[in-house]
């Protein structure tokens, strides 16, 4: 246990050093928090719980136990206290060089009625009863949007204005728990959302800080969030768990991979040109990205990073090409959002781009900007918030960003937006 601990305070002390090299300056974060196993939890006790969608009809529970005996079982059904329907799924675990998880367990359910309330317990009878919502069929659907999550005090101000916001699912454009190779912090990081996660789908990609790796002792990246954050990526043709698509409600949703391969040869770019290729706009009329890297970007920070400038020059005709509707990432810690954009220039057949790294990770706020400001950038703020994604019918919706603002999430940019789909000189 001296050896596990020297360890992390060694890796810590490595990921401390890699955050304090950065050129620019960024205001002092609100503390850091980590979130302990509640004593009200025995080793059977289904932890970390958080629901994914599954194609259209079904979801994923997953969660945690520190007891290997515990079955991977779901009982559900649509009143509370009364379980007619079950499933069972796999168990699995990994390990990270001295680090060993706890048991994680995947089931999916279904087929689920959309727009309805369902109660479920995971693993044995005695467990407590957890309860979630589906997405409707149609429209409206409103989607809660945040990059860069961590685990701060400013964390968990974003948190409890998204759980006032009445929103269907939630799309994480990367940076989620900020373990940094420290993975008692992913541990830390489920109990911290679980209250919110159980009850709506969570749809995550992957950001820098989900790498993990570790020079000879641990070269494989990304093992604890592919462990623990299993997202439908068989389910689009994808053969990773770093990229993949879902619809719903008139929505199609990818989530792409900056941090793995992405040129032109790449397993990635091949599976995004089939991908964009099989929506159907008449069915999906909304069609939306999510990465990390924004390709975009007027903030002094992570400017030159070939994981923007590289990924936009491999793919960006792609997404124009698509008629994307709009673009969403993370990694650089403030807001902005762009006009439609392509070629670095203002067009109205382009998505329209917007970072939102904003979450209320440790590191702060990316305050500095270039000045002047681009005219292709609309609205940038260095605050910590969150966005919402209002898809009101089939050619309009309404995105808002909310400024955490002395902990009130104050509506500080409004717009709406019309899709390509309907826009007659783009099709």
């Amino acid at each position: 246990m001296a050896d596990v601990k020297v360890l992390l305070l060694f890796v810590l002390a490595i990921s401390l050093a890699i955050d304090c090299s950065v050129s620019y300056d960024r205001p002092k974060a609100r503390n850091s928090i980590f979130v302990s196993l509640s004593d009200d939890l025995d080793s059977s006790s289904p932890q970390q719980v958080h629901i994914s969608m599954v194609g259209e009809d079904k979801m994923r529970i997953s969660w945690i136990t520190e007891d290997s005996g515990t079955p991977a079982t779901v009982q559900y059904g649509t009143t509370p206290g009364s379980y007619p329907f079950s499933a069972n799924g796999e168990t699995t675990s990994y390990k990270y060089i001295l680090y060993k998880s706890e048991e994680i367990h995947n089931v999916v359910i279904g087929p689920l009625k959309p727009n309805t309330n369902y109660y479920y317990r995971c693993g044995p009878d005695s467990s407590p009863e957890f309860s979630f919502k589906t997405p409707p069929a149609g429209f409206p659907i409103k989607f809660a949007v945040i990059g860069d999550l961590g685990q701060t005090d400013w964390t968990t101000s974003t948190l409890d204005h998204i759980a006032k916001s009445n929103y269907d699912i939630l799309l994480l454009p990367g940076d989620l728990s900020y373990a940094d190779m420290v993975q008692p912090r992913w541990d830390s990081f489920g109990r911290l959302v679980e209250p919110l996660a159980s009850q709506r789908p969570w749809m995550v990609t992957q950001g820098n800080h989900e790498i993990e790796k570790f020079p000879v002792v641990h070269t494989q990246p990304f093992t604890a969030y592919n462990a623990r954050w299993l997202m439908p990526f068989e389910q689009s043709g994808s053969t990773s768990n770093l990229y993949y698509s879902f619809e719903v409600a008139g929505v199609h949703i990818i989530m792409l991979g900056s941090y793995t391969d992405f040129g032109p040869d790449s397993a990635q770019y091949n599976w995004l040109d089939t991908d964009l290729k099989k929506v159907d706009r008449t069915k999906t009329p909304w069609l939306v990205i999510l990465l990390h890297a924004p390709w975009y970007n007027s903030n002094t920070a992570h400017q030159g990073e070939l994981e923007s400038y590289g990924m936009k020059s491999s793919m960006e005709d792609l997404l124009f090409e698509a008629r994307v509707d709009i673009v969403f990432a993370g990694h650089v810690h403030a807001y902005e959002r762009f006009t439609r954009l392509y070629k670095d220039n203002a067009n109205n057949c382009g998505p329209v781009y917007i970072t939102i790294g904003d979450g209320g990770n440790r590191e702060g706020l990316a305050s500095k900007y270039i000045d002047p400001q681009p005219k292709i950038s609309l609205f940038r703020e260095a605050s910590f918030g969150h966005g919402e994604f209002d898809v009101v019918n089939a050619t309009h919706a309404k995105w808002t960003w909310h400024r955490n603002d002395d902990d009130e999430a104050v509506v500080a940019d409004t717009i709406w937006i019309t899709n390509l789909a309907s826009n007659s000189p783009c099709k």
